[in-house]
């Protein structure tokens, strides 16, 4: 990557005595305008989320449709992760998100208005639902990239953390906020609050005036090449590659199913769709802060050791429960098991990437392991629509299980240390 982000930090965070306290990140206006307004934009992400799983529930008995609402979010990841980390890197951040929120608001307002007037179809939803799934797939790398760009150098950490604690939040009180605005009117107003929700983060990416980049646009497909050729000659990110790929293909059972299962199986209304995703959102919060000591005491393995297997105990445990309340344990230990799970292996993917091309290796990764979930929704639901709920659940719990203990020996991951690369270690040259 050629271009010298300049952050135009002030002076009083240019010193050597600037605290880097776990919120010092909000000592930088910009950053605390665009997390605030971020926190509310992924508020109405999920409640539109919650809103399009439990309409398909309503306009189709088909298990594989329901399962296809959570694939169409994340096939746009896997077709245009890889693009969106070299589009980050060739144009102005700023406006590549301006750009994917503005479309998002667009699509959620038509979504809500054709929901609202009794027009929406099965193919519809999931036509919209993908297009939502573009613009986060062109957002997430630019704002990923933009953090240094708000915050000094010393505070990336800080601000990447409080990122994910905002998406945690909006994970945590979305769902059941959205079940209940369901409940009190209909799916229409979840997905006219979420298209309201984008306005605040336009208004502030269009108060946001950043030092400009020094930019030197190269074609989009040799810097896409540049990313998977030095994943593919990489040995450690090879193997951290299949695993995500195989741990994705087993995770997508539990969120893409989840509907159907609320329904179907437990005899739940929307509210109760909502606090089982709150409580998964809950068990994310919990686990966070935890899994760095974990990491650094178990490893790599240890640590995705027992993500695995707190999901394989919970894809079982929802398969064979009849009610809210008994499924409810499983739920927040899933959530538990997906920080654990995805926080370890981006970290591993960030250390061991040179920044030059980090957005894109981050991209790439994305891609393989938000497809594998799109791969695992599309078969999940077949297999539920054949075979049942409780034997795709199960079927599941085991892919899931097989595939980390097959991939822990023919696919191992890095130890920790190895293969992280360090401030002036070598670049890739052709980036």
């Amino acid at each position: 990557m050629d271009d010298k982000t300049n952050p135009a930090l002030p002076p009083a965070d240019t010193g050597d005595d600037e605290p880097t306290g776990a919120f010092s990140p909000f000592r930088h206006p910009v950053y605390r305008a665009i997390w605030i307004a971020n926190l509310f934009s992924n508020l109405g992400a999920t409640m539109q989320g919650v809103a399009a799983a439990w309409l398909m529930t309503d306009i189709t008995a088909s298990h594989l449709l329901v399962a296809l609402v959570q694939a169409s979010s994340t096939v746009p990841i896997l077709l245009l992760g890889v693009f969106a980390g070299a589009i980050a890197d060739n144009y102005d951040r700023r406006v590549v998100m301006l750009a994917a929120q503005t479309g998002m608001l667009v699509v959620s307002a038509l979504l809500a208005g054709l929901t609202y007037a009794g027009m929406i179809t099965p193919l519809l939803l999931l036509g919209f639902t993908f297009s939502v799934g573009i613009g986060t797939a062109l957002n997430a790398p630019a704002w990923q990239a933009s953090v240094r760009q708000v915050v000094s150098p010393r505070k990336i950490p800080q601000a990447i953390a409080l990122n994910s604690i905002s998406f945690n939040i909006a994970r945590s009180v979305g769902p059941a906020l959205g079940g209940l605005l369901i409940s009190l009117w209909n799916v229409s107003f979840a997905f006219g609050i979420n298209a309201v929700s984008y306005i605040g983060l336009i208004a502030v990416l269009l108060w946001w005036k950043p030092a400009p980049r020094q930019i030197h646009p190269r074609p989009i497909l040799p810097a896409v090449w540049a990313g998977i050729a030095y994943c593919a000659a990489s040995a450690p990110l090879r193997r951290i590659l299949a695993r995500s790929f195989a741990i994705g293909f087993g995770l997508a059972a539990y969120q893409s199913l989840l509907p159907a299962v609320i329904r179907d199986r437990l005899g739940g209304s929307e509210i109760g769709f909502g606090v089982m995703l709150g409580l998964f959102g809950i068990g994310s919060i919990t686990a966070a802060p935890f899994a760095g000591t974990i990491r650094k005491r178990l490893g790599l393995e240890g640590i995705l050791t027992i993500g695995v297997g707190l999901f394989v105990v919970s894809l079982s445990w929802i398969a064979q429960v009849h009610t809210i309340a008994m499924a409810a344990p499983a739920a927040f230990l899933s959530g538990m098991a997906w920080v654990l799970i995805l926080t370890t292996v981006n970290t591993a993917v960030q250390l061991r990437a040179p920044d030059a091309i980090l957005g894109r290796c981050l991209s790439i990764y994305q891609a393989v392991t938000f497809g594998a979930m799109a791969i695992g929704s599309w078969i999940w639901g077949a297999l539920a629509d054949w075979k049942g709920l409780p034997f795709a659940l199960h079927a599941g719990s085991l892919v899931l299980l097989s595939g980390f203990l097959v991939l822990r020996f023919a696919a191992p991951l890095p130890r920790l240390g190895e293969g992280v690369l360090r401030e002036g270690a070598p670049q890739s040259p052709r980036t």
